[in-house]
């Protein structure tokens, strides 16, 4: 049953790309339209990227409250209510509005599904769990791009969001339907697998955070690190998410459906790096403890991530430069089970409110991320100085891991024999 859990939540993660992605594609059309600037559609797409990252936090701490159940369906409700609103923006201002709501609607929906993880999914596999989890987010991601040039051809850029808005409200139906906050009270969850579950996992105590419980969260060296090294992988991902298909247009003279199949091969390569990344994540906690297993994995992606990326981009050759470039974008999200498996790890029975925490420093990053690159390109009138930023900025990043132990929780009472047993191990001279 937790596979199914595990399912729906990838579901989830893919519909969110579909329609994240489906802007970025669009923005051709919707500049001509409404008459937008590359300033001002930069200011869009970092409008819903501000607002998701002001609401992580209350709408994490929310979950952990109230539980998963009903927070995502609402998260789910809300979003794709927004999605078919696009296609109503009428000027810069109502697209700025509606993308900003957008994103507010949407917060909390990565922490949540590591809540649902925290409660669904035992210590040893929540790496995996994690990798398959982005691997349906940036499958979604890859074939938006196709999906949505084809769309064009026979429909307005308005109707794409009608349709893919759409989409959301069946999911909300089934997970409001079937899922439970806790696998205890599914009744499909078997004796057997709800021990299996439990091992490592702690007990569900009160979700309450007093002020000296937020001031552990807030000063907590790992957590800070971790908030660090987060924020230049999103500053990186957010780049391919919204200007590659520019960059691939202006500095490599892609167009038409073939911009569609160059810009949806970098997430197509991640797809595979978010599954082998968190089967590695767990592999290597396993055998060497938390510290190499989360921290290891970690900084070898963000420094794999940068030499694939700037090598890629002085390479002029399109076919050997963009698959290098993908590389890039696979090995920074190569990380993504290290690092939400991390939160898990040390943050006890606040995994929504920890999570929510690194993912904001992240989205921080994403609002910055398309601002910055229009900048870059107007400073160096070159689209590919925004790419060779990114791949330095991923570099500081793999940095940043050297400060992340998962061996230390923010609250230590969380901890059960089955954690601490990882633990010990990653403490050993192996």
């Amino acid at each position: 049953m937790r596979h199914r859990v595990l399912a729906l939540a990838v579901l989830m993660a893919a519909i969110t790309y579909l329609d994240r992605v489906c802007i970025s594609l669009t923005a051709g059309p919707m500049m001509r339209d409404l008459g937008l600037s590359e300033d001002q559609m930069s200011l869009v797409f970092s409008a819903f990227t501000l607002a998701y990252g002001l609401f992580e936090i209350p709408t994490g701490w929310w979950g952990d409250r109230v539980g998963t159940r009903r927070v995502l369906t609402r998260i789910v409700i809300w979003w794709s209510s927004f999605t078919i609103a696009t296609a109503a923006a009428f000027n810069y201002g109502s697209l700025l509005l509606i993308r900003f709501l957008f994103g507010v609607g949407e917060a909390g929906a990565w922490p949540n599904a590591a809540r649902t993880f925290s409660r669904w999914i035992p210590v040893t596999e929540r790496g995996t769990a994690q990798g398959i989890f982005f691997m349906g987010a940036h499958l979604g991601g890859a074939i938006t791009p196709l999906l949505v040039m084809s769309m064009l051809t026979v429909m307005q850029w308005r109707t794409v969001f009608v349709v893919f808005g759409g989409v959301g409200f069946v999911w909300s139906a089934v997970w409001y339907w079937w899922f439970r906050d806790e696998p205890e009270k599914h009744r499909a969850v078997s004796r057997k697998e709800l021990e299996h579950i439990q091992q490592g996992r702690g007990a569900p105590e009160s979700h309450h955070l007093d002020s000296a419980g937020w001031r552990r969260i807030l000063t907590h060296r790992s957590l800070l690190a971790l908030c660090a090294a987060y924020f230049t992988q999103t500053y990186g991902f957010y780049f391919f998410i919204t200007w590659l298909p520019r960059y691939l247009e202006k500095e490599r003279g892609i167009t038409s459906m073939a911009l569609g199949a160059a810009a949806m091969f970098p997430l197509l390569t991640s797809v595979l790096a978010d599954f082998f990344g968190g089967v590695t994540t767990d592999r290597l906690t396993k055998k060497f403890g938390l510290r190499i297993g989360r921290a290891g994995v970690g900084g070898v992606s963000l420094l794999l991530a940068s030499v694939f990326l700037i090598s890629g981009t002085a390479i002029d050759n399109n076919f050997i430069g963009i698959a290098l470039i993908s590389l890039g974008l696979a090995f920074s999200n190569f990380l993504l089970g290290a690092s939400w498996g991390t939160c898990v790890d040390i943050a006890g029975n606040h995994a929504g409110v920890v999570s929510a925490c690194m993912n904001s420093a992240g989205q921080v990053g994403g609002v910055l991320s398309p601002i910055v690159a229009t900048f870059v390109v107007k400073r160096y009138d070159s689209w590919s100085s925004p790419l060779y930023l990114c791949g330095i900025i991923y570099f500081l990043g793999a940095i940043c891991w050297l400060f992340i132990d998962p061996r230390k929780p923010i609250f230590k009472h969380a901890m059960d024999e089955s954690t601490q047993q990882i633990n010990l191990t990653s403490s050993s001279p192996a």
